[in-house]
């Protein structure tokens, strides 16, 4: 790379990022959402969610390390992984 390109390119991607951080409604075109109808809601079913269930996993080290890292929600991390992969195999 040449120099004093990389610091222009993170310039450049930090200005374009910022234009994500804050969106408002009027940027965002909705013309294509089909309108909600009475059908829609008639035919609507109401779902709660499923109640959670504690389960205690013994791991190694570096895989409870590396899930913790991954911030607050780790455990939601952790439980979409478990998720996924039961879902693969049960098919």
């Amino acid at each position: 790379m040449l120099p004093g390109k990389e610091d222009s390119m993170n310039r450049n991607l930090k200005t374009n990022l910022d234009r994500f951080d804050a969106p408002t409604d009027e940027i965002i075109d909705t013309s294509d959402i089909p309108s909600l109808t009475e059908d829609f809601f008639a035919s609507a079913k109401w779902r709660m969610p499923k109640d959670k269930v504690k389960v205690i996993v013994e791991v190694e080290p570096e895989v409870a390390q590396w899930f913790k890292a991954q911030g607050k929600n780790s455990q939601q991390v952790l439980a979409e992984a478990l998720r996924t992969y039961a879902q693969e195999h049960n098919k």
